[in-house]
Formats: structure tokens, C-alpha cells, sequence
């Protein structure tokens, strides 16, 4: 099954990973993203015992879009899937601009979610405008997003075409690129498989259209009609000291407002930290750790 049916008619992309009996754990992916997270399988949520299910959000993979969609209404569609799973009780991790949807359900559902993973979450914006300590070229992004659309959609296409056209020169030119990044993420795009999980990922997020690339960031700089401070289950917030991507600084001064909330800051880390199999275990780990204790009292 890689699809279910919404009662509003839309349908949700999804992929399984680990083991399909364990203990299970929602995946939201980043902006842009796709369900796609592992060329195969993951070996440590085998290992943990944990069903990882990793969605599409609207208008990304293989999820129907959802016109004028809010990050609150994603925790409908999360209740949907997780009903039509048979799932009573889960914990969810967002990655990223998941990160906005993790919180959103954390939110929304507190009588279902156990505990939520924030994994280099990005952060409420000010005003609408991201924070002065991002990255240079994320900042131009949300930019366009919101000033000149058909700018940003027309690299997203050229981008697409590159992937299906010549995958070979796409790998090549992502191995020798992306100077701007931290060298800790630098390092998780060097190798065949690594560049053939992320041209799978980014292939998938842009199978209908890239016009998802460019609607997310623009909801996600607006507000997100919930304040972080109101999040009252168990939230564990993972964050790259060297993270420019989604800033370090910003999730370090909102994170302590969460009540029931446990920092883990890991040095000389940038923004993947859910490449680094030792931290990804960690996340895992204690996630499933903290779903346990709330069954328990």
C-alpha cells in the first residue's frame, strides 16, 4: 500500500520502513520532500523495533494537493492515515520544514501523538521575513517565493528536467556543488548511493509539478496559528550547532518555551543530522523512550 484515501477524496502518499510490527513513529520530510528515505530499508528502526511511516505531504510524491492548506489542517490528514492503519497511539518526527507540521500535530493531537521528534526544525518567521542568521541562499528562497513565484518554479523545473534527463550530470554536479553548505552536511553527498537516495527523494517531491516547492515555503512564513508554547506533550528538539539552514540561534531561544521539552545540541553539526546513523539512533531511541513513559503514568 502506498496510498490512502481521504474522506475528503484527496489521498496521502506513504512508505513503511523498519519493522511493520513495531512501535509506530510518523515521518514528516522536509520542504521540498518526499516519502523517500531509504534506497531500501532502515536497518536501525529494524533494529529499535519501530514502524516508520514517512507521508507525502499534499501536492509532494504522491499526496493529492490540498488548495489553500494550513500546517494545522496536516494533523487531519495524519489522524486519517493513522485511523485507516488501525494506529490508536503514535509519536511523530519532523525534519526541517516538517518540523512546522510535527509541531502543528503535537499541537492538534495530544491524545494521540506520545512524543514528538523536532530534527532541525525551522522556526515561527517575524513578520513574515526568515532570520537574518540564514543561509544566504534559503533566505533568496523564501524571497521568491513569495515576490517572483515563476522565478523559483522555473529552477525547480530546470532541476526536475536535469533529473530525468541526465541523472549522471545531475549526481555530478550535486557532488561538486553545494559550497555553501556545512562540511558535516557536505559529506553525505559524496558518495553513488547517497546521491542516488537524493535524486530519488527530490525526483519524487516534483512527480506532479514543482508548484508544491514553491506554495510550502510561503505557508511556512506565515503564521502558523499555534504557538510553540502550548505543545503540552513530550517534544524532544534535535538541532546542529552549525545549522545555517534552519538557524541555530532561532530554535536555541524558542525551544526552552516548550513545557515538556529535552535539548539535544550536537556540536560540529550542521543541518542532516538524521544522516549520522549514532544521532538518528539517538532520535529514534528517545522518542520511543519518551511514548513509553507517557503509556506508563
Amino acid at each position: 500500500m502506498d496510498r490512502i484515501h481521504l474522506q475528503d477524496g484527496r489521498h496521502i502518499g506513504l512508505s513503511q520502513y523498519g519493522d511493520l510490527e513495531g512501535f509506530p513513529v510518523f515521518f514528516f520530510h522536509g520542504t521540498p520532500g518526499s516519502r523517500v528515505m531509504f534506497l531500501d530499508d532502515d536497518p536501525i528502526s529494524k533494529e529499535l523495533g519501530i514502524r516508520l511511516i514517512s507521508l507525502d505531504r499534499p501536492g509532494f510524491g504522491l499526496s493529492d494537493p490540498q488548495p489553500n492548506r494550513t500546517i494545522l489542517d496536516w494533523a487531519q490528514d495524519v489522524q486519517e492515515v493513522a485511523d485507516h492503519l488501525d494506529i490508536s497511539h503514535f509519536s511523530v518526527i519532523g525534519v526541517s520544514g516538517g518540523g512546522a507540521f510535527a509541531a502543528g500535530c503535537a499541537y492538534q493531537l495530544p491524545d494521540r501523538i506520545l512524543s514528538a521528534a523536532l530534527v532541525s526544525s525551522t522556526t515561527p518567521f517575524q513578520d513574515g521575513k526568515p532570520p537574518k542568521s540564514m543561509l544566504k541562499e534559503n533566505k533568496i528562497a523564501f524571497f521568491l517565493s513569495k515576490r517572483m513565484p515563476w522565478l523559483l518554479k522555473a529552477s525547480y523545473r530546470a532541476q526536475k528536467k536535469l533529473i530525468e534527463k541526465k541523472p549522471e550530470k545531475f549526481k555530478k554536479l550535486t557532488k561538486k556543488g553545494n559550497k555553501h553548505l556545512h562540511p558535516s552536511d557536505r559529506q553525505f553527498l559524496q558518495t553513488d548511493e547517497q546521491l542516488e537516495l537524493m535524486m530519488r527523494h527530490l525526483y519524487e517531491a516534483t512527480r506532479q509539478s514543482v508548484d508544491e516547492c514553491i506554495h510550502e515555503p510561503d505557508l511556512l512564513s506565515r503564521s502558523w496559528a499555534f504557538d510553540m508554547k502550548d505543545i503540552q506533550i513530550p517534544v524532544d528538539v534535535w538541532h546542529g550547532k552549525e545549522d545555517q539552514m534552519a538557524p541555530f540561534a532561532e530554535i536555541e531561544s524558542i525551544a526552552p518555551n516548550i513545557p515538556n521539552a529535552k535539548m539535544h545540541y550536537i556540536e560540529q553539526a550542521g543541518h542532516f543530522l538524521t544522516d549520522i546513523d549514532d544521532v538518528w539512533r539517538d532520535i529514534l531511541l528517545s522518542l520511543k523512550k519518551r511514548a513509553e513513559h507517557q503509556v506508563h503514568i
